[in-house]
C-alpha cells in the first residue's frame, strides 16, 4: 500500500509588526517567517475506498475543526478518482497555540502530501490559494521558503537569512491570539518598513510586551533566558520564546537547568536549527 511520511516544521517570526487594520477587521502586518528543523511528523497511507480517516485526533479538538482534516477534505474535491482515500496519523511534537505555526504547518504538509499521493499535480500557486482558506500562515509553509510577508501574512517575498542555532522554550501556557488582537494597548499603527530595514530589527515583535504583561509564565521564561546571558524573543503571539545560541552544548545545558517553577507549569524546550528551505520541501525534492 502506498505510503508517505513528511515533517510539518515549526516556524519563527524573526520580525513582526502591525501596520493597520482593514474595514473587515483583519490586521495588516509585516513579518519575516523562518523555518526550524523541529516538526510534527505526519504519516499518510493511501486507501482505495475513498474514505479520509484521521487516526490520531487531537485532544479537545473536534474533527471538523482539525486543520489536517479540513485540508484533506478541501483537496478531496480535486480527486479524479473518488475511490482515492487516505489514513492520516500525526506524531504531535509541537505545541498548539505556541506561536510556532504547528496547526498551519500540519495543514500545509497534508496538502503537499495528498497532492503527491493522489497525483493531483496542482502547482504551488494553486495549493497556496487553497491553503489561505485554512489560515493566513498556511501559504508560507506550502511555498517552503523563508519569506518576508505582508497583508494578513499571505503576500510573500522569498528572503533568505543566516541559518542559526536556537533554543526554543515553551513556558507551559497558551496565549490567546484573539485576545491580543482585541487588546486596546496593541500598537496597530507601526510605520511600514522594507525587509532590508527589518534585518536591523530582528527579534522585534509587537506582541512581546502584552505577552509578558498578561502571561506570567512568558515573563518568567524571558527573565530566565536573560539571566543565562541570552537575548530572548517572542515568536508569533506566543507563548514560545526563542534565543540564538552559540552551540548545541550550551542549549542542552540550559534545558537541563530549566527552573523547577517553569517545569511545574509544564514548560519544555527544544534545540533547533534555522532553515531557509522547509524540511518538508527538501524531503519532497529528494523523492522527485
Amino acid at each position: 500500500m502506498k505510503q508517505l511520511s513528511l515533517p510539518a516544521p515549526a516556524k519563527l517570526n524573526l520580525f513582526l509588526q502591525i501596520t493597520g487594520q482593514r474595514p473587515d477587521g483583519y490586521h495588516e502586518l509585516q513579518t519575516l517567517f523562518h523555518f526550524l528543523d523541529i516538526s510534527d511528523e505526519l504519516d499518510f497511507t493511501l486507501r482505495k475506498d475513498g474514505e479520509i480517516q484521521l487516526e490520531t485526533p487531537l485532544p479537545g479538538v473536534p474533527r471538523e475543526n482539525n486543520l489536517v482534516w479540513k485540508a484533506a477534505q478541501l483537496l478531496a474535491t480535486y480527486r479524479a478518482n473518488p475511490s482515492q482515500g487516505v489514513s492520516i496519523r500525526i506524531d504531535k511534537q509541537l505545541p498548539m497555540g505556541g506561536g510556532l505555526g504547528a496547526g498551519s504547518s500540519d495543514a500545509a504538509t497534508t496538502l503537499l502530501a495528498l497532492n503527491h499521493l493522489w497525483d493531483l499535480r496542482l502547482d504551488l500557486d494553486q495549493l497556496a490559494k487553497l491553503g489561505l482558506q485554512l489560515g493566513a500562515d498556511v501559504p508560507v509553509f506550502l511555498r517552503g521558503e523563508t519569506a518576508w510577508a505582508e497583508g494578513i501574512g499571505e503576500q510573500l517575498q522569498p528572503w533568505a537569512v543566516e541559518e542559526k542555532d536556537y533554543l526554543i522554550l515553551h513556558p507551559g501556557c497558551s496565549c490567546s491570539t484573539a485576545d491580543f488582537f482585541r487588546h486596546p494597548e496593541l500598537n496597530r499603527q507601526s510605520t511600514r518598513i522594507t525587509p532590508h530595514q527589518a534585518q536591523a530589527q530582528l527579534g522585534h515583535n509587537v506582541f512581546t510586551s502584552l505577552a509578558r504583561e498578561l502571561y506570567p509564565a512568558v515573563d518568567q521564561g524571558f527573565e530566565w533566558l536573560q539571566a543565562a546571558g541570552l537575548q530572548p524573543f517572542l515568536t508569533g503571539t506566543g507563548a514560545c520564546i526563542y534565543a540564538v545560541i552559540d552551540e548545541a552544548s550550551q542549549g542542552r545545558q540550559l534545558l537541563e537547568e530549566l527552573p523547577k517553577e517553569l517545569q511545574m507549569q509544564g514548560a519544555r524546550g527544544w534545540l533547533a536549527k534555522g532553515c531557509n528551505r522547509s524540511p518538508a520541501h527538501r524531503q519532497l525534492a529528494v523523492m522527485a
